[in-house]
Formats: structure tokens, sequence, C-alpha cells
């Protein structure tokens, strides 16, 4: 691999996301935070870059996305019950379970586009809500799937215990980073180029000859593979499996974290967005219940008179900072001062 393809493939936010993540755990104490909200950041931050494979760059409203990170939560608790209590076997079954049911919505609703689409993602994630609330004998039901251990990782050499949120944590963090360069290398290859076309025209992109419903059925296929493997990360934090996630709340709230990050515009928006969120949560939290009013009320202003979101204000002010730093210097007085 030259030079110009590390470029390519490692970008300058790419690389500060990197450090301020990676170097989290040993600074969050220090700004009055604490470790378990580093480890929810790096879950969600997965989660919401899934979503934003669907929203932001394919143009597909997912309002019930939320139902398929409880699936890998289950299906991460389950294959650790009764398959093996291995975390890379759990970890595989959680993303492959959710990526079936993910292809299987997908096969019926890939045809459809806009509100139809969206209409129809609530209805699956309903059904996989009352599945999984009634289903008692598997899921629990509303108590819950309990007593999912934090397995150690099996390095073959060596195991590393994650029983602290602190190791946890980077276990999400590798995770990050092979999602975070896999996704950014599919969204600028050729296939990325199409389903950002499907999101502008897919009547276009149909007559060009491309099958647009394939294109949208691997791309929902793949954002339920990652948001599985986010569930199966949610379930370790948790040590639990529990159907609130699964709800439409969760899923608006994710579409929310999306929108106010610029998922449109951007492809780190999604990033920026759950950063705002939990820090709106915890600090807005410190000061009365209602946070989640004066986050939606922010949302609304943010869409009112920035819907580019957070990444559409970065931008404004790197162009804005970039224009003061062209602008050519004031000329100089002339000296009128000369000898006689």
């Amino acid at each position: 691999m030259n030079s110009k393809s590390i470029r390519n493939l490692f970008t300058a936010p790419m690389l500060v996301s990197f450090l301020v993540f990676g170097t989290m755990p040993f600074w969050i104490d220090a700004i009055g935070l604490y470790q378990y909200l580093g480890l929810e950041v790096m879950i969600w931050v997965i989660f919401a870059l899934a979503v934003n494979l669907l929203l932001g760059y394919t143009g597909l409203p997912s309002f019930g996305h939320g139902a398929f990170l409880g699936i890998g939560a289950y299906a991460f608790g389950l294959t650790q019950f009764n398959i093996a209590a291995n975390l890379w076997v759990s970890l595989f079954g959680a993303v492959a379970a959710t990526a079936v049911l993910g292809g299987l919505v997908a096969a019926f609703i890939s045809h459809r586009r806009g509100i139809y689409f969206a209409l129809m993602t609530i209805a699956c994630a309903q059904i996989f809500f009352f599945i999984a609330s009634k289903w008692t004998d598997v899921t629990g039901g509303e108590d819950g799937l309990l007593n999912i251990q934090r397995l150690p990782l099996d390095l073959g050499l060596a195991e590393i215990s994650i029983k602290s949120n602190f190791n946890l944590y980077y276990l999400c963090f590798a995770a990050y980073v092979i999602i975070v360069v896999g996704m950014w290398r599919l969204v600028n290859s050729p296939f990325g180029k199409i389903i950002t076309a499907i999101k502008q025209n897919d009547s276009r992109v149909a007559f060009l000859g491309y099958n647009v419903w394939l294109y949208k059925w691997i791309i929902f296929t793949l954002s339920c593979a990652i948001s599985g493997l986010a569930g199966a990360l949610f379930a370790m934090a948790q040590e639990g499996a529990y159907i609130n996630i699964m709800s439409l709340q969760w899923s608006g709230i994710v579409i929310l974290i999306v929108l106010i990050g610029g998922g449109f515009i951007s492809f780190w928006g999604p990033v920026l967005g759950v950063i705002f969120y939990f820090l709106a949560r915890d600090i807005l939290g410190a000061y009365t219940e209602a946070w989640l009013l004066w986050f939606g009320l922010i949302f609304m202003l943010m869409v009112m008179f920035k819907p580019e979101g957070l990444a559409g204000i970065w931008q404004d002010a790197q162009l804005m900072f970039g224009r003061r730093k062209e602008a050519p210097q004031a000329c100089p007085e002339p000296n009128h001062a000369g000898g006689d």
C-alpha cells in the first residue's frame, strides 16, 4: 500500500477521532464525567453510523432501527447461553442473526421509498418488539434477558478480561476503528457513489441499469448487521438485554442524533450528534428532569435555522476562518514625506 492509499484510507478527522476516543478513559474523569459514559458514547456512535448509512447516504428513513439494536443484544445473550460461552461466537451470533432478520425485512420493503419505507420499518419494528415482550420463555419478556456475561477476550495465546468498564471500552473502541475504516472505504467506493445517487434519484439510477432494489437490500442488511454488533456491545455493557431499547422512542432518538449531528452532509455527523446528545443528557439532566424537552427545543431550532446540523456549523466556521486567512492585507499608507 503506497502513501497515497494510506492517506485516502486514514483521513485527518478519522485520526483525530481515534486520538480523542482512544485516550478518553484517561481524561474523562478529570473533566467531571465518568467511565461508563464513554462506553455509552462509543456504542451509540457505532449504532448512529449504521443508521446514517441508510438515512444520510441512501436516503432511507428507518424509524424502527432500535429493534435491530435490541435483536443484537438478545442474540448475543442467547448465543452465549445456548451455543457457546465464547465472546467471538456470541458476537458472530449477534451480527449474523441481525443480518438475517434485517435481510428478511429488507426483502419486503426495499421496493418502497420515502414515507412508505419509513412506515414499513415502524411496522416491522413493532412486530419484533411484540415478539420480544411476549415470548417470555426465550427473551424474559419485560424482565429482560439477565445475567449476560462479559466474556473474556480470547486472543489465542492469552485471554483478556473485559469485566471492567475500562477494558470493555477498548473492545468497543477497536470495533469503532474497524467500522469507521470499513465504512469510510465503502461510502467512498463506486458502491458508495451508487447509493448516494439512489438518495438523489433512484429512478434515474434504475434507468442507468443498476438494480436499485438490490442496492437498498444490501445497505439495509449491512446497517442492521452493524446495529446488531452495537447491540451485542450494549448487552455486555448492561449485562442484560431489555425490550426498552427496541421501542420506537429509542429509534426516534437515534434519528434525532443523526440529524442534529449533520449526517446528511458529513460522515462524522453521527459522531458529533452522539457526543452532543450524551453531554446534553448529563449536563441538562443535572439541572432538570425535563432535559429531553430542552434537547427537543434545541433540535427544533437547529432544523429551522441550521438544518445541516453541527457538521454544517463546523463547515461554516472552517469556511469563515479560511476566508479570513486568505483576505489580502491592507495596503500600507503611502509615505508622503519626501525631500526637497
